[in-house]
C-alpha cells in the first residue's frame, strides 16, 4: 500500500470510529504519530476528544509544544491529566525520587502511577481510544493489528497508523506543516519522560532512548501491553 493508500485508510478509519464508536478519544503523548493524527482529526472536524498524560517529569519541550497545539488546534484543545498527587508522594518518598532506574518492577510502578491510573480517568465512559501505535516501534508491537478490544479498559482500541513508515509519518509532518517535538531534531524519536528519554545513536533502535537499560522485549509502560487480557481483531 502506497503512502496516499495509507493516508486515505487512515481518515477513513477516524471516520468511522467518530461514526460507529463514540464517544471516542485520542491519547496524545505529543510525539510525531500523535501530532499528524491530531492534524487528521482537526480537519476532519471529528467529534473526537483528545487527552494527554502529564507524568510530572515531560522534558521542557513537551511541554512548549503542548501550548503551540492548544494554539494551533483550538476547535480541539487537549484535556490534560494528572496523577494522584498522594500516590506520587508516597512512592517517592518511600523509593526515592529515581528508583525506577533499580529495577523493572520500580520502573513499572512508576508507570503505574503516573500513567495508567490516569488513563483510566481519561478512558472512563468511552467506547473507544485511539493510538498513534506503529507496528515498526518495538518488537512489542509486530502483531498489533488497526484495531483490538482493550478488555481491562472494556472498549476498542484502534492504531490508524499501524502500517505506516517512520518515513511516512515525518513526509506528513513536514507537507502539512504540523508543530512537533524540538527533541526529536535532537535525535529523540521516541519521546517519554525527561529521566527515562536520551538521544539514540545513527543505526539504533527508534526507541533504544526509551528506558534504554532495560531489555528491548520489556520496554513498555503498560499504556500498551496487556497480553493476558487484549484480544486482536486483524482485518482479513
Amino acid at each position: 500500500m502506497n503512502f496516499e493508500a495509507k493516508l486515505a485508510e487512515t481518515s477513513r478509519l477516524l471516520e468511522e470510529i467518530a461514526r460507529e464508536h463514540g464517544p471516542a478519544v485520542f491519547a496524545n503523548s505529543l510525539g510525531a504519530e500523535d501530532m499528524v493524527l491530531t492534524d487528521l482529526i482537526a480537519k476532519l472536524k471529528l467529534p473526537i476528544g483528545i487527552f494527554s498524560l502529564d507524568t510530572g517529569r515531560l522534558p521542557a519541550e513537551t511541554y512548549t509544544l503542548l501550548q503551540q497545539v492548544g494554539e494551533r488546534y483550538p476547535s480541539h484543545p487537549i484535556r490534560v491529566y494528572f496523577p494522584d498527587t498522594a500516590a506520587v508522594e508516597a512512592y517517592v518518598n518511600q523509593n526515592g525520587v529515581n528508583a525506577f532506574y533499580g529495577s523493572v518492577e520500580m520502573r513499572k510502578s512508576c508507570c503505574h502511577i503516573r500513567k495508567i491510573e490516569p488513563l483510566k480517568r481519561a478512558l472512563s465512559g468511552k467506547a473507544a481510544w485511539i493510538t498513534g501505535l506503529r507496528r515498526e516501534q518495538s518488537p512489542t508491537r509486530h502483531d498489533l493489528g488497526d484495531r483490538e478490544f482493550d478488555k481491562d479498559n472494556g472498549l476498542m482500541k484502534f492504531n490508524p497508523l499501524i502500517e505506516w513508515t517512520e518515513k511516512e509519518v515525518w513526509a506528513y509532518l513536514r507537507d502539512n506543516q504540523v508543530p512537533y517535538n524540538a527533541l526529536h531534531d535532537k535525535h529523540y524519536p521516541s519521546i517519554g519522560c525527561a529521566p527515562c528519554t536520551r538521544a539514540i545513536s545513527v543505526g539504533e533502535d527508534v526507541r533504544a532512548g526509551r528506558w534504554w537499560w532495560e531489555n528491548p522485549d520489556s520496554k513498555e509502560c503498560g499504556l500498551h501491553v496487556q497480553q493476558s487480557a487484549v484480544s486482536f481483531i486483524k482485518k482479513p
